[in-house]
């Protein structure tokens, strides 16, 4: 048998186990759903302060908040939180993540990413800015990714921190030249890992390595569109092709296989690749085919809803559902059936998080998008 004969039928094994993965629908646990703010566009992401308020991203490059009124009820402000900088907003691109600096209360610092340049030479970048009131102040890059590209797909742009301060942040392969996802002088394809202010740790994967650009921290992703720390451990999620959507656990140096190996194939029917594992490449711990197109994910272990602490609550575009991933612990991931929410809606969910009241609130994906409240029933 040769060797490529070899790689190929162990690659079609891994599919087999990858494809048990099983949902159920919605269980018994009780619950009802409020809505806070409607008539967003396109809202992206949602992010909590410690104040009480929230802020939101349209993806037309509106920064939205969301604050207690004169009743103590949220209402959404009018006016959009000034200061935002342009933002190239066509095609899937726009204004992406909002991420609060881990001292906000003293700081009042806010990260944003966001597609930046013009369609033709484009790039995703990341901002650090300061909220006062309802404008931000001192807005500073820190983040632009390298080189520019030509196609306003695939952008990622989904960030979180890490224990030790640093933050890791996806980026998609930009949908022209999938291969670039394997090569190190390019952004594309990659998470990065960088500091609040823009600087590289030494100790990233491919800092001193020549021709590799220092911020990158893990290869071979397609678009990630989700990203959740849990007890020190990064899960992140995918967007395959036709098929093929992807959990992962990251980890410092892996490489994720996008274009060398997939569960899914082009949207022409072609086959991307022949391989669905290959030698020094991480299989993902989940495949979803066909594609449920996996969002916004949030770490869920709030008290309003027992039955689903120690999940990973995973927002799904095409399936217009919560997918919520048990896992046994952060090192061992997900375990036991997987748990379809919310598609009683009938929307697509772009973002999904869990509120510090131990509420579950979610994004829906429309032109009249709105921000929903999860809380168990009375």
């Amino acid at each position: 048998m040769s060797s490529v004969l070899r790689l190929l039928l162990k690659g079609l094994c891994g599919s087999l186990v990858l494809a048990l993965a099983t949902a159920v629908a919605a269980g018994p646990t009780p619950y009802r759903i409020e809505t806070v703010a409607s008539g967003l566009d396109h809202p992206w992401s949602l992010a909590f302060l410690p104040d009480g308020r929230l802020l939101v991203t349209e993806r037309a490059g509106r920064l939205r908040l969301i604050e207690p009124g004169t009743d103590g009820r949220l209402q959404l402000r009018p006016e959009p939180v000034a200061g935002v900088p342009p933002v190239l907003a066509r095609g899937q691109s726009g204004l992406f993540e909002v991420l609060p600096d881990p001292d906000f209360a003293r700081n009042r610092r806010i990260l944003l990413s966001y597609a930046h340049g013009q369609p033709q030479a484009n790039h995703l970048r990341v901002a650090s800015a300061r909220l006062e009131g309802a404008r931000l102040e001192d807005v500073k890059p820190i983040f632009t990714s390298q080189p520019a590209k030509t196609e306003t797909q695939h952008f990622g742009g989904r960030m979180a921190w890490l224990p030790d301060g640093t933050l890791v942040l996806g980026m998609g392969d930009g949908n022209l030249e999938r291969t670039d996802a394997q090569r190190l002088h390019t952004h594309l394809g990659k998470f990065m890992r960088i500091r609040a202010d823009g600087s590289v740790p030494a100790d990233n994967p491919f800092a001193g390595r020549p021709g590799a650009l220092p911020e990158i921290w893990t290869v071979g992703h397609r678009n990630p569109q989700g990203v959740v720390v849990v007890d020190g451990v990064v899960y992140a999620h995918e967007h395959g092709a036709r098929g093929g959507d992807e959990l992962n656990r990251l980890r410092p140096g892996n490489n994720h296989g996008w274009p060398a190996v997939t569960g899914g194939i082009d949207y022409t029917y072609a086959r991307v690749t022949p391989f669905q594992s290959l030698p020094g490449m991480e299989p993902p711990l989940l495949q979803w085919t066909p594609s449920i197109a996996p969002a916004g994910m949030a770490w869920y272990d709030g008290t309003l809803f027992p039955a689903w602490r120690g999940s990973l609550m995973v927002a799904a575009l095409k399936e217009r559902s919560v997918r919520r991933v048990p896992l046994a612990d952060a090192a061992r991931g997900p375990s036991g059936e997987q748990e379809l929410l919310f598609q009683e809606l009938g929307e697509r969910i772009r973002d999904v998080r869990a509120g510090p009241d131990g509420a579950l609130w979610l994004l829906t994906d429309s032109p009249q998008g709105r921000v929903l409240r999860v809380v168990p029933a009375r």
